[in-house]
C-alpha cells in the first residue's frame, strides 16, 4: 500500500509518528477506530493534528466528512481522494505535502489522555482573569470568525509558496533525490525553487534597507555605509550566492530595526539637554505617595445581647499611609470637633467581626501600658478591608521590623487568543471589572508581587516581560524586579517583585509540563514557579487544559498529571505531590471546565444575573465536590458572569457557534478561566477581590 496508509494505527501512536516529524503539511491515513470501513486523514499544521474523516457511502464511495449542505466529492479509491487532497487550495488546512511513514520494530501504547486533534481553538481575542492575595481577579474575552467551510473541511488562505512548492515536490525533488543517491551534496532545483520564491522579497528589502540607511545616519554620522557595499556586492549574483545574500540583507535589516529607535531616542535627549547641565541627570522618580484617606464611620455601641445603648455616633477615621499615624475625629453637634491622634506603634489590633462584616473593632494603647477598644461599624465590608488594608501598610512602613508580616499578592490569568495586548492593562492591575473588586481607595496601592499567567500568548519571553515591566512603571511609579519567567509555547508564568523585596527571594525553581498532543506539542499544559519569601514557600501554577464540553475526563486527567509531574519547591519533598509542598499554591489558567446546561437556560440565567444555578452545573465544582480534582483548595465566590467565550469588545455578547470540518459544535459560556488556592491551615489569607474583566483589558 501507499507509503502514507497506516492499516491498525492508534490515533494516539498516530500523532506522535505527526509530532515527530514535526512539518506543516505531514500527513498520513489511518484506519478509523469507531467506524468499521471508515478512515482518519490526520494532517500537522501549526502545531496542531487535524484530524478529518473519510467515510464509505452505500455504493462504497469514499468521501471526507462535510457540514451539512455541502456538496460531497466521492471517490472510488483512496488513492484517488488523497491525490485530489495532494493539489493547493482544495480546502483543507493546509496542503497535503508530506506522506508519513510508519516507524519500523516500534510499539506504541495508546494513552487515553491524548487529544484527538478536534477541539483545537482558532485564536480567540483576550481573555483574562486575575487575583490577588489582597488578591484581584479581572477576566476578558471575546471570538474571532472561524474560517468559511468548504468539501467539509477547514478553507485555507492562499500561500504564494503554495504552487512553487508543489510544482518542485511533484517534478524536480525527484531530481534531486537522484543527484543524493548518486553522491551530490547540494539540490539544484531545491534552490532554483527557493530563488525564484524569493525573487520579489529582493528588491522589497533593498527598498527598505536603503530608506532605513538614510534615516539611521541622520541620527548617528558614524554609522558605516556598509548596506550600500553590499546592494552593490550582490547585484547579478546568481543561485546559491543569491539565497546567502538575502540571508545577510535580513540579518542587517534585523539589526537596523532594533538599533535605530536607540541611536534616534540619544540623539533627541542629547539635543534637548541644556547646555548649562552638561550632563543630563538620569530622571530619579520616588514611587507615587499615597493620599491620606479618610472613612466616614458611626461608633458601635450595642452590648453582647444586641441591646443598644444611646444614639450612634459619628466619627471619621483618616489613615495617614506615609506620616504613619491614624487620626479618629469625633463629630459634634455644635460643629466642634474632638480628635486624637494615634501614631501607628500604638494601634495595637484589629479585630474583624464575622458576624457583622462591616465591623470592626480597633485597640489603641493609652497611656502606661493601658488599652481601649473601640468597635466601628463602616459603609460596607469593602470599605472595612481597604481601612485594614492601609493600616497595615501604614505599620509595615513605619515598624522598626526588618521583615512584613503580611504581603500582598496579585494574580492574573488571560488567554489572550493569540491576539497582541492593548497599550494599556491597567485596569486589568487594578482589579476593575465585574465581580468582587477592590475599594477606589486602595485600587492604586502597589502590591508586593505580580504574577501573571497567560495561554495563547503570542509574545517573546524578553518582549512580554519588557512590556510588564513597563505596565508596572506606569501604574505604580516603581520599577518592579522580574525574578521568574516560564514558558511552555505560548502558555507562560511571568513573577515580578517590589524592588525592596527582591534580597527576600531565595530558592526560585521554575517547571512545565506537556498535556497535549501525544503530550509532546505543548498545545496544552501548565508552566509553575516557585520560591521561599523569607521563611515562607509559595508556588504558583499557571496552566491550559484540554478544551471541548464533554473532555471533563481528559481535564481531571491534565490536573493530576500536572499535579505528579511539576517538578517544583524542596527536593526534599518530592514523594509529595506539588499540592503539599508549599505554604501557600496558587493553581489558575484556562482550566477550560464548562457548564453541563443547555446553552438558552444559561443564556437566560446569565441575562438574569443569576450565577447560583450555573454554578451547581460548573464541571469543575462537581469534580472538586466528587473529590477527584483539587482537593482542599479554595477558590473565591464566583459573583461575575462566565468568561468564555465573548464576542470580542463585548461585555454581553457570547459567541457559541464554532465551525468544524464535522458540522457545527456548540461551546457554552462557562468560567474557564479560575484561581484557585490551598494554604497550611494555621496561616491567615484574605482575599480582596475576584473578578473578570470584559471584552480587551482596558
Amino acid at each position: 500500500g501507499p507509503a502514507w496508509y497506516h492499516k491498525d494505527l492508534s490515533r494516539a501512536a498516530a500523532e506522535e509518528l505527526l509530532a515527530r516529524a514535526g512539518r506543516d503539511g505531514s500527513f498520513l491515513v489511518r484506519d478509523s477506530e469507531s467506524v468499521a470501513g471508515a478512515f482518519a486523514l490526520c494532517l500537522l499544521f501549526q502545531k496542531h493534528v487535524h484530524t478529518y474523516r473519510i467515510l464509505p457511502d452505500e455504493e462504497d464511495f469514499l468521501a471526507v466528512q462535510t457540514s451539512q449542505g455541502v456538496q460531497v466529492r466521492r471517490f472510488k479509491t483512496l488513492s484517488d481522494l488523497i491525490a485530489l487532497y495532494l493539489q493547493p487550495n482544495q480546502g483543507l488546512v493546509c496542503t497535503l505535502l508530506f506522506p508519513v511513514e510508519r516507524e519500523k520494530e516500534k510499539e506504541y501504547v495508546e494513552d487515553r489522555d491524548y487529544s484527538d486533534g478536534e477541539d483545537e481553538k482558532p485564536p480567540l481575542p483576550p481573555r483574562c482573569g486575575s487575583t490577588s492575595i489582597p488578591f484581584g481577579c479581572a477576566t476578558s474575552g471575546g471570538a474571532s470568525n472561524t474560517p468559511a467551510m468548504q468539501d467539509g473541511v477547514l478553507e485555507s488562505t492562499t500561500n504564494g509558496l503554495n504552487t512553487v512548492s508543489h510544482e518542485y515536490l511533484k517534478g524536480s525533488y525527484s531530481l534531486d533525490l537522484e543527484a543524493v543517491k548518486a553522491g551530490a551534496s547540494s539540490l539544484p532545483h531545491l534552490n532554483k525553487t527557493l530563488v525564484a520564491s524569493c525573487k520579489r522579497l529582493h528588491s522589497e528589502v533593498d527598498k527598505v534597507l536603503s530608506g532605513l540607511e538614510i534615516l539611521s545616519k541622520v541620527f548617528d554620522q558614524q554609522s558605516s555605509p556598509m548596506v550600500s557595499r553590499i546592494l552593490q556586492q550582490t547585484a547579478g549574483q546568481t543561485g546559491e550566492q543569491e539565497l546567502e545574500s538575502l540571508i545577510l540583507k535580513l540579518s542587517i535589516l534585523k539589526d537596523l530595526l532594533s538599533s535605530i529607535e536607540k541611536k534616534a531616542l540619544k540623539a533627541l535627549q542629547d539635543m534637548s539637554s541644556t547646555p548649562q547641565l552638561g550632563l543630563s541627570q538620569p530622571s530619579c522618580r520616588k514611587a507615587k505617595s499615597i493620599p491620606v484617606q479618610a472613612f466616614e464611620v458611626k461608633l458601635d455601641l450595642t452590648l453582647g445581647d444586641l441591646t443598644k445603648i444611646g444614639k450612634s455616633q459619628k466619627y471619621t477615621l483618616s489613615v495617614d499611609v506615609e506620616g504613619g499615624k491614624l487620626v479618629v475625629l469625633k463629630k459634634q453637634k455644635d460643629s466642634q470637633e474632638d480628635w486624637n491622634t494615634f501614631t501607628h506603634d500604638k494601634i495595637r489590633q484589629l479585630i474583624k467581626s464575622q458576624r457583622v462584616q462591616n465591623k470592626l473593632g480597633i485597640v489603641f494603647e493609652k497611656e502606661k501600658d493601658k488599652t481601649q477598644r473601640k468597635d466601628f461599624i463602616f459603609d460596607s465590608a469593602r470599605k472595612r478591608e481597604a481601612f485594614c488594608q492601609l493600616l497595615q501598610l501604614m505599620k509595615n512602613r513605619h515598624s522598626n521590623q526588618d521583615e512584613p508580616d503580611m504581603i500582598s499578592v496579585f494574580i492574573g490569568t488571560w488567554n489572550m487568543g493569540s491576539v497582541p495586548p492593548p497599550k494599556n492593562i491597567t485596569a486589568w492591575l487594578a482589579s476593575k471589572g465585574l465581580g468582587k473588586t477592590m475599594d477606589e481607595m486602595t485600587v492604586s496601592i502597589p502590591q508586593d508581587i505580580y504574577v501573571f499567567g497567560t495561554q495563547e500568548n503570542s509574545m517573546g519571553d524578553k518582549e512580554w516581560v519588557d512590556f510588564l515591566r513597563g505596565v508596572l512603571k506606569e501604574f505604580t511609579e516603581m520599577e518592579y524586579r522580574p525574578i521568574a519567567m516560564q514558558s511552555l509555547w505560548n502558555i507562560k508564568i511571568a513573577v515580578l517583585v517590589k524592588p525592596e523585596h527582591e534580597n527576600r527571594i531565595s530558592h526560585v525553581s521554575t517547571s512545565s509540563v506537556k498535556t497535549g498532543i501525544a503530550n509532546t506539542l505543548g498545545n496544552k499544559g501548565a508552566v509553575g514557579v516557585s520560591f521561599m519569601f523569607n521563611g515562607t514557600s509559595f508556588g504558583f501554577v499557571n496552566c491550559h487544559l484540554t478544551s471541548g464540553n464533554e473532555k471533563t475526563a481528559r481535564r481531571n486527567q491534565n490536573y493530576l498529571d500536572i499535579l505528579r509531574l511539576l517538578s517544583l519547591g524542596d527536593k526534599q519533598l518530592s514523594s509529595f505531590d506539588i499540592s503539599l509542598r508549599f505554604t501557600h499554591l496558587f493553581w489558575f489558567g484556562d482550566l477550560n471546565y464548562r457548564l453541563d446546561m443547555d446553552i438558552q437556560e444559561i443564556l437566560t440565567y446569565i441575562n438574569r444575573k443569576e450565577f447560583e444555578p450555573l454554578l451547581k452545573v460548573d464541571q469543575l465544582n462537581l469534580e472538586k465536590e466528587k473529590h477527584k480534582i483539587f482537593l482542599r483548595f479554595s477558590e473565591e465566590e464566583i459573583t461575575f458572569p462566565p468568561t468564555y467565550r465573548y464576542e470580542r469588545g463585548s461585555r454581553d455578547t457570547y459567541v457559541w457557534h464554532k465551525q468544524k470540518p464535522t458540522g457545527v459544535r456548540t461551546n457554552v459560556p462557562s468560567w474557564c478561566d479560575r484561581i484557585l488556592w490551598k494554604s497550611h491551615p494555621e496561616t491567615h489569607i484574605n482575599c480582596n477581590s475576584y473578578g473578570e474583566l470584559c471584552g480587551t483589558a482596558a
